[in-house]
């Protein structure tokens, strides 16, 4: 369990810092409009994994289940979707009203991604090279 608490904390780390280095590369070396979509887009999605985190910690606490029971993956899901409906709004409105360049919200909204293809290839050579030692 806590391997997978630290794989989570990387994950979550590193995509402020990925938003971060993406924001200040993006402000250095392109328009305005794909640097905001970069940074929005990398805010919709790692605030979103923040609020998702949270939500799944509370609800799987072992009191809160021994509480609810079955009703906390409606729960869950409930209050996924809406964090879903809300980001597609954002997102929406971001494109719609041309605040921001969709290729640059794009690259921003893969901040998620790219975090956890980092801590993939990581915990993979991590178990990699335990095996061959």
């Amino acid at each position: 369990m806590q391997d997978i608490q630290k794989i989570v904390n990387f994950v979550t780390t590193s995509n402020w810092l990925l938003l971060l280095f993406g924001g200040m590369i993006g402000l250095a070396m392109t328009p305005m409009k794909f640097a905001l979509g970069i940074i929005l887009g990398g805010l919709i999605v790692a605030i979103n994994f923040h609020l998702l985190k949270n939500t799944l910690k509370n609800m799987f606490h072992p009191k809160v289940v021994s509480e609810r029971g079955h009703s906390i993956v409606g729960n869950v899901l409930v209050k996924y979707y809406i964090r879903f409906a809300i980001s597609g709004f954002a997102i929406f409105l971001l494109i719609s009203k041309h605040i921001v360049h969709p290729l640059g919200l794009l690259a921003g909204l893969s901040v998620v991604v790219a975090s956890m293809f980092m801590a993939a290839v990581i915990e993979l050579t991590r178990l990699l090279f335990k095996e061959a030692v």
